[in-house]
Formats: C-alpha cells, sequence, structure tokens
C-alpha cells in the first residue's frame, strides 16, 4: 500500500524548490534522475527555458479558474516529474498557478519518477511510466483523480507520429511545435474537467 500522504508530506519539494533542484543539477552537468548523458543534460536545459516562459505568459482561463473556486474542501496536488521530461516542462508551471490561485484550498509538491518507481507504477498510463503524473489527494490522503501525462489529443498525435517517425529529436520537435501553438489551452481545459469533477 502506498501512504500517499507521507510521500507529500516528506519527501514532496514545493515547486520552487523542485526548480531549484533541476538548476543546481544543472551547474554540476548532472539533471535528475540516474541518466546524466549530453542529450539528457540538453533536454534539461531547453526545459528550464520553457517553464520560465509558460511561467511569464500563461494564465489561467477563466473556466480553470471557477472550477478550482467551485472546489469545497482542500486538496493536495502530488506531481511526479523530472526535469529532463519535455512534457512536464510545459505542463508543470500550470500546477504552480493552481496552488497559487488558492493555496489556502490547494497545496502542491513534487517527487521525482526514478526515486519513486513503486509510486509511478502504481500510476502507468498504456503500461509505461509517462511523466508528469498529476495525483489529486483529498486531506485523508486518498487519490481522488489523476490526471497526466499529456492532454488526450497530444497523447494520440503522439501515437500517430512514433509509428510514422524513429528519428526522437523530430518527434520532440512535433510535440512541442504544438504545446507553443495551444499555449496551455488543451491542457487547461482537461484540468478544468478534473477539478469539477472534485466539487
Amino acid at each position: 500500500m502506498i501512504n500517499y500522504s507521507n510521500i507529500f508530506d516528506r519527501e514532496g519539494l514545493s515547486y520552487t524548490a523542485y526548480r531549484q533542484l533541476i538548476d543546481e543539477k544543472l551547474k554540476q552537468g548532472k539533471t535528475t534522475g540516474p541518466d546524466d548523458s549530453e542529450a539528457m543534460l540538453h533536454y534539461t536545459k531547453m526545459n528550464i527555458q520553457r517553464m520560465s516562459r509558460v511561467e511569464k505568459t500563461v494564465a489561467l482561463n477563466e473556466d480553470l479558474l471557477l472550477a478550482l473556486k467551485s472546489v469545497q474542501k482542500p486538496h493536495r496536488l502530488l506531481v511526479i516529474s523530472e526535469g529532463w521530461c519535455g512534457d512536464a516542462a510545459q505542463i508543470v508551471p500550470l500546477f504552480a498557478k493552481i496552488e497559487a490561485s488558492d493555496p489556502e484550498k490547494f497545496s502542491l509538491r513534487f517527487v521525482l519518477r526514478d526515486e519513486h518507481l513503486p509510486l509511478i507504477d502504481a500510476h502507468l498510463t498504456n503500461g509505461g511510466r509517462a511523466i508528469p503524473v498529476l495525483l489529486v489527494l483529498d486531506e485523508q490522503g486518498d487519490v481522488k483523480m489523476q490526471w497526466g501525462p499529456r492532454p488526450q489529443v497530444l497523447q494520440s498525435l503522439l501515437k500517430e507520429w512514433k509509428a510514422e517517425e524513429t528519428d526522437m529529436m523530430k518527434i520532440a520537435e512535433k510535440l512541442h511545435g504544438w504545446y507553443a501553438k495551444d499555449k496551455t489551452q488543451t491542457t487547461q481545459n482537461e484540468l478544468t474537467a478534473v477539478f469539477k469533477n472534485l466539487s
């Protein structure tokens, strides 16, 4: 049995601490997780820029703000992520904005996937350890909702792209092109549905 409350309270990092950890590791020529290859360091560098861009340019839309307002009780948001993950970079700043919208109601913590394998293995996507995964916990520490690792439409597109293309760099280009055009709106719409279901 996974003790979600324990993980949240004892091992979870705030968004600021998560961002600082990624920055500090990069200064040491490392990234989160066990793979410090050139490719992973490159992804991490790009992801720091992506997170900064989303933080600066994106605001929560009205529907999502209304859904968050309608949630009656406090909830804890536990996110499984890694600094090298491109999807995470495009998405996790939204979770920080959700917490900031009402810190009395929403508290946010991050844990690293590769340090919490039993946790991610309890929340696989099509049998894979895809991230980020958002787990919405109630005050008792029970998982009420799960979302991730990316919007459904992008999940389908990715499947198509992988069937047509083997070069992961080209697939990553398409993925980030999609995120750039979408400006988090599809992700926000899906999160709106998640939080509406909590109220």
